[in-house]
């Protein structure tokens, strides 16, 4: 096994996530904690939550959760805006969370995609003051 040189820093400051098969993950650990590297079963960078498995669902849970947040929030408003202003927030506070990144879930599985079609349908009956479903 290779060991790689890391640049110091102060402790607590790095983080370290490693990637692959579960078998070599746990091979690594046990080196990697020898050398007192923080190791993390996830880490976040530019607002994405990585995970060792690349399945991003904690990722898709996050934005899914503050999403709703912020539709609840937007609803309370709601008879108070324009359809202008309601499209303003929406676009604001929730398609650009969906949006943002999105490249990195192209591989992930339908049963997680579909947790952010379920925040586009309830996005679009926020816009339309529509109380039934609507598939978008």
């Amino acid at each position: 096994m290779d060991v790689f040189e890391f640049p110091a820093a102060k402790p607590g400051q790095n983080e370290i996530l490693v990637i692959g098969a579960k078998a070599e993950r746990e091979k690594l650990y046990d080196h990697l904690h020898s050398l007192t590297l923080n190791t993390r079963e996830q880490v976040r960078n530019l607002g994405v939550i990585i995970d060792p498995d690349l399945n991003f669902e904690c990722h898709i849970r996050n934005v899914t959760k503050s999403s709703y947040f912020h539709l609840r929030n937007i609803g309370r408003v709601r008879p108070f805006l324009s359809q202008a202003d309601r499209e303003n927030l929406i676009h604001a506070f929730i398609t650009s969370r969906l949006d943002y990144c999105n490249v990195l879930l192209s591989s992930v599985s339908k049963k997680v995609v579909g947790q952010l079609k379920l925040v586009q349908n309830a996005t679009a009956r926020v816009l339309t003051k529509n109380r039934e479903p609507t598939l978008v």
